[in-house]
């Protein structure tokens, strides 16, 4: 029986819960240019077949200055960071301990093909369950254009599993 277990039994947490002290962690921020070419390539793994999401010329027809931004999309750029996982490192726990648990948006204006978006991320948030024995780990992430206009914050919440 390992340490996790046996502390967990006597109500204990377990030695390798992850220190509170990452809260507040800010991974480099990135830029990405959001091309029309993924966003075509993205709708139709989606099943998205409106003009705005998968056509550029009837957008640009339409009077639209682009390919409308799918909400979930956000979350593919966001992973285009040079270390996409860097920010899993720092919490000092195996990526096999860790679960995808949940993610939300909250949009503040359109994104279209041709926008330049800036990714800032930090860890918010990291809480206790089960004696120690799971973990949550919040990341959100602030989505602003090249002219600072605040466009959309994402929410990533990972479950460690300490065993």
């Amino acid at each position: 029986m390992s340490a996790a277990d046996t502390a967990h039994e006597a109500g204990q947490r377990p030695d390798s819960l992850i220190d509170q002290g990452v809260v507040g962690y800010r991974t480099p921020p990135h830029t990405v240019l959001v091309e029309a070419g993924r966003l075509r390539q993205f709708a139709r793994a989606i099943g998205e077949n409106r003009a705005k999401h998968a056509d550029e010329s009837a957008a640009l027809a339409a009077g639209l200055p682009g390919l409308r931004v799918p909400p979930t999309f956000l979350f593919c750029l966001e992973m285009e960071r040079p270390d996409p996982w860097d920010w899993i490192a720092v919490l000092g726990v195996d990526l096999e301990s860790v679960l995808h648990a949940e993610q939300s948006f909250v949009h503040h204006r359109p994104v279209w093909s041709g926008d330049r978006l800036r990714f800032d991320s930090h860890i918010a948030e990291v809480t206790a369950k089960a004696g120690g024995a799971l973990q949550f780990v919040v990341r959100e992430t602030r989505v602003t254009d090249e002219h600072h206009a605040h466009l959309a914050d994402l929410r990533t919440t990972l479950a460690v599993v300490h065993r």
